[in-house]
C-alpha cells in the first residue's frame, strides 16, 4: 500500500484528488451525483472504502471499481513467482513484495492523463491536467466541499470544441486531446477492454497523435492488460539503466518479464522512488 499511495500521490491532480496522511481521496460521479471517495489501509491486506454522496445501491458498482484501481484481484503470487526468475526482477520484487499495478478511475480521465504526460515530467503532466479540471471541469456539489476537493474531472462533450492550447501546452498535444475526446463521443466503448488486444492497440493509433507509449501506457494502465509495455518510455530506461549500466537495452531485456511486463514496468517505476 505505502508504494502505491506513492505512486498516485505524484499523479494527484489538483481539485480531484489528495493523497494526506496515507488515505486517498477523489471525487467522482456516478449517473450525474457527485460523490467523495475515500480508501486508506485497513488491517491485514484490507481497505477501508469511505464514500459521501452516493445511495447505498451503488456501493457494490463502486466497491467493484475501487477493486479494480488498487488491483486487488491480481494474482500476485503468480506474478511474482514467474518474474522472479529474473534476477532484477527477483532483487526489485524483494524489495516491495505485493506491488500491484493500479488502473485508472475513469477510461476517459486516464485517456487524457496519459496524452497530457507524452514527453514531459508527470509533475508538469499534472500541472497541465489541474488546470483542464479548473477550466472545464464540473463545480463539485456544495455539500461535498471543503476539503480542498472544487471538480470533478470533464467530461468529453466539455472539452471537444476547446482550444486547449490556451492551457499551456503545444497546439498538436492539444489537438490529440479534442481528437480523443471527438472519438470517445463518436465510440462510447473506444476505452473499453476488447479480446483482441493488438486490434484495440491498432484503432487507438489510428488516432491523431496516439502511438505505440500512449496505446500502451493506456493499455497496461487502463485496460489492465498484464503484458503490455510502453518501451519509449523515459523513466523506464533511466531505471533500468540505474539498475544495470548504460549500455542495457529495455527491449532486450523485457523479453524475459513476459507475460507480466506491465508488472516489471511497476517495479521499474517504483525504484526511481
Amino acid at each position: 500500500m505505502p508504494s502505491l499511495l506513492g505512486f498516485l500521490s505524484a499523479r494527484c491532480i489538483g481539485g480531484i484528488e489528495t493523497v494526506v496522511n496515507g488515505v486517498y481521496t477523489r471525487t467522482a460521479e456516478f449517473n450525474g451525483r457527485h460523490a467523495l471517495i475515500q480508501v486508506s489501509a485497513g488491517r491485514g491486506h484490507h481497505l477501508v472504502l469511505t464514500v459521501r454522496g452516493l445511495p447505498p445501491a451503488v456501493l457494490p458498482v463502486l466497491v467493484a471499481k475501487v477493486r479494480r484501481v488498487f488491483a486487488l484481484n491480481a494474482q500476485i503470487a503468480e506474478v511474482e513467482a514467474q518474474l522472479g526468475d529474473d534476477p532484477l526482477m527477483a532483487r526489485l520484487i524483494a524489495a516491495r513484495p505485493g506491488l500491484r499495478v493500479p488502473q485508472g478511475w475513469d477510461s476517459f480521465e486516464q485517456a487524457m492523463r496519459t496524452v497530457l504526460g507524452q514527453q514531459i515530467s508527470v509533475a508538469g503532466a499534472m500541472t497541465l491536467a489541474g488546470r483542464l479540471v479548473a477550466r472545464y471541469g464540473q463545480a463539485l456539489s456544495l455539500p461535498l466541499q471543503g476539503i480542498g476537493l472544487t471538480h470533478v474531472f470533464p467530461q468529453p462533450i466539455a472539452i471537444v470544441e476547446q482550444d486547449l492550447s490556451a492551457l499551456g501546452m503545444p497546439r498538436s498535444r492539444a489537438a490529440t486531446l479534442s481528437t480523443l475526446a471527438r472519438a470517445v463521443l463518436d465510440e462510447p466503448r473506444l476505452l473499453h477492454p476488447q479480446a483482441d488486444l493488438e486490434q484495440w492497440l491498432r484503432r487507438l493509433c489510428q488516432l491523431r497523435g496516439i502511438g505505440p507509449w500512449s496505446a500502451q501506457y493506456l493499455a497496461l494502465r487502463q485496460l489492465g492488460a498484464a503484458d503490455a509495455l510502453p518501451l519509449g518510455d523515459v523513466a523506464l530506461i533511466k531505471a533500468l539503466r540505474l539498475l544495470e549500466g548504460p549500455d542495457a537495452q529495455l527491449a532486450d531485456r523485457a523479453q524475459a518479464w513476459s507475460p507480466w511486463r506491465a508488472y516489471a514496468a511497476q517495479h521499474l517505476w517504483a525504484s526511481l522512488s
